[in-house]
């Protein structure tokens, strides 16, 4: 791994790590207590099925990054020892990183999807509107939710590089073919 690409690596993986982690708090930490139809009604993210998964998801996809980031700043002392195994270590980094991406991604939106049943809500299933009864509440989740697609675009940069390092062991010229390490 070139150095470049090994700082910008781990900028981007610092980065995503605090947008998770920030959007894990945003959503885990986000309730509201309001006086409804006689009873005192507190809305938080166990609500919503899929708001306990995104924070759930968002955790484990930090936890990841963060073994990640310290992956690569080991990587500049450690590369003598990986020689026979680095394409092993760039295939599972690889696949890791897109596991990563596509899982926050997904999570990330089906919480969308549920959010925007609770602002509209659906008149034929009979389900009310929440966010005009909860609207401090719905604005954080929103914010929440456009933290999480900016850790999701700068996890998708980081599984390109991810991508860059595998496939610059292989031979441009042989399809599958290792470079000789001549």
């Amino acid at each position: 791994m070139k150095h470049g690409t090994a700082k910008t690596e781990a900028f981007l993986r610092l980065c995503a790590v605090l947008v998770l982690v920030l959007t894990a708090c945003l959503v885990g930490f986000d309730s509201q207590t309001k006086y409804v139809i006689f009873i005192y009604r507190k809305a938080t993210f166990r609500d919503l099925k899929c708001l306990s998964v995104l924070v759930y998801v968002v955790s484990v996809a930090a936890g990841y990054n963060l073994l990640q980031l310290g992956k690569c700043s080991k990587s500049a002392w450690c590369k003598e020892n990986l020689k026979g195994s680095n394409i092993y270590v760039a295939w599972l980094c690889f696949l890791l990183d897109q596991v990563a991406v596509y899982v926050t991604f997904g999570a990330n939106s089906a919480a969308l999807e549920a959010s925007v049943l609770a602002i509209k809500g659906a008149q034929y299933f009979q389900w009310m509107k929440l966010c005009n009864k909860y609207t401090r509440f719905c604005f954080q989740i929103g914010g929440a939710l456009a933290c999480g697609y900016v850790a999701c675009i700068l996890m998708a940069w980081i599984s390109l590089i991810s991508a860059f390092n595998l496939f610059r062991l292989y031979s441009p010229k042989q399809f599958l073919l290792l470079k000789s390490r001549g």
